[in-house]
């Protein structure tokens, strides 16, 4: 895991995308790489035409489609470098050295799952390019990127702010103590504030695993505030995040808890839906 690797596209996000990324780059002393990756459905580098043309038609339509096929995939290739050469002089006036920039032709989890090798954090926007507009909804990229990634994946706004204090949602899960020991050691959150928060019933042992997290994160230098708060787990968590103005959401992908039922599957969109902050989702 050596790159902070940022999705980069026409989007909205991307800027904010880029901004966080080099932030990330940054904070983790790692080499920033920005990917754009073509759709192969909607730019196929090879298109049969011939079951779409009916018979009796001339052979020089089906040159023609495919020739029309070729640029328009061509264009999309040379949108996404300029995409990327913006991308790459935002996050050098933001202080990364040398961005690597890179393009491939496919499916965009399906690439990332590739080169997870080269992931130490992936920056990805809430919404693609070609996303509906609507802000209450979250890209269907999005949603098998983070199935099938097993890299920590931070979730843009379309506003970049950098992060002043961290929540994370706790459930006393082996995932969730990784995410302490996360938070605890990586200079990505050297400095920063962290509420460490139990969506459940307020229980001895529950006080116990929290006390376990912030004695390991005491170690790491931070300053720590714990809560338990009962309600369901979305609402629940954002009310906390908006009470105490907490820039960054952490969240397990899995775990073993009501928190593991709400993130898996559709439920995962509704913690994004519901977000005005970005949102960092541990493997």
């Amino acid at each position: 895991m050596t790159q902070v690797m940022a999705c980069i596209d026409g989007s909205l996000n991307a800027a904010a995308v880029c901004d966080y990324a080099a932030w990330a780059s940054l904070r983790l002393e790692a080499p920033l790489c920005l990917l754009h990756v073509l759709d192969h459905q909607q730019y196929p580098q090879h298109s049969d035409l011939t079951g779409t043309i009916g018979l009796g038609s001339r052979e020089h339509l089906l040159e023609e489609l495919a020739a029309l096929d070729e640029q328009r995939s061509k264009l999309a290739l040379e949108q996404g470098r300029l995409a990327l050469e913006a991308a790459k002089q935002r996050a050098q006036r933001d202080g990364v050295g040398d961005p690597q920039l890179r393009q491939r032709h496919g499916d965009l989890a399906a690439s990332l799952g590739e080169l997870e090798a080269d992931i130490r954090l992936l920056v990805i926007g809430r919404q693609g390019e070609d996303s509906s507009g609507d802000r209450q909804l979250v890209g269907s990229q999005l949603e098998s990127v983070i199935r099938t990634l097993h890299r920590p994946i931070l979730v843009s706004t379309e506003q970049f702010r950098a992060p002043q204090s961290v929540m994370l949602a706790y459930d006393g899960s082996a995932t969730a103590n990784k995410g302490v020991d996360l938070l605890a050691s990586s200079p990505l959150f050297k400095g920063l504030p962290i509420h460490v928060v139990m969506i459940g019933a307020d229980t001895a042992d529950a006080w116990a695993q929290l006390k376990h997290a912030e004695q390991r994160l005491l170690e790491g230098g931070h300053q720590v505030q714990l809560a338990i708060r009962a309600g369901e787990v979305e609402p629940t968590l954002h009310a906390y995040q908006a009470e105490h103005a907490i820039d960054l959401l952490v969240m397990g992908a899995y775990g073993h808890s009501r928190i593991r039922q709400f993130l898996i599957g559709s439920t995962t969109s509704q913690l994004l839906r519901a977000s005005n902050s970005p949102l960092l989702i541990l493997r």
